[in-house]
């Protein structure tokens, strides 16, 4: 039966791990909110506290998107793409604040002949080889 399980496409998380570091106070008003039902664990505070943050704060975070002309969310950039990008002499200039992907079947010359310049705020998934080939062109 375990012959018959094939994956059929990797799929990217939605979401990337961080780590902090807390002072013991603070670790331990966030486990008294915890157990008194406020929030359901740790990573329910901790990403309800960085979302009012980032409410308070929308205005200057637009601004900043439109002044560096950032695309917003997920943005995927497939072998078509970069391929006919690098045909009509074109070279893209990347700018994603959220999470930039670079397809698995684009080799590090693809990427470099169809690439200028990568700016990612957020995070980038693409392979290691087309990172290092990127390197001098990532900001």
């Amino acid at each position: 039966m375990a012959d018959n399980v094939h994956e059929l496409r990797s799929r990217p998380s939605d979401s990337e791990k961080i780590t902090i570091n807390l002072g013991y106070v603070d670790l331990g008003q966030v486990d008294l909110m915890v157990r008194e039902g406020f929030y359901s664990n740790r990573t329910d505070f901790i990403r309800t506290a960085i979302r009012n943050q980032l409410e308070r704060h929308a205005d200057v975070l637009q601004k900043s998107v439109v002044r560096h002309g950032l695309d917003l969310g997920l943005r995927h950039f497939g072998r078509a793409e970069l391929e006919a990008a690098r045909d009509s002499g074109q070279k893209l200039r990347i700018h994603v604040l959220g999470l930039a992907t670079i397809a698995a079947d684009v080799d590090p010359e693809l990427a470099r002949a169809s690439i200028e310049s990568l700016v990612v705020v957020g995070a980038l998934a693409a392979s290691p080889a087309v990172k290092a080939a990127l390197a001098d062109r990532i900001r």
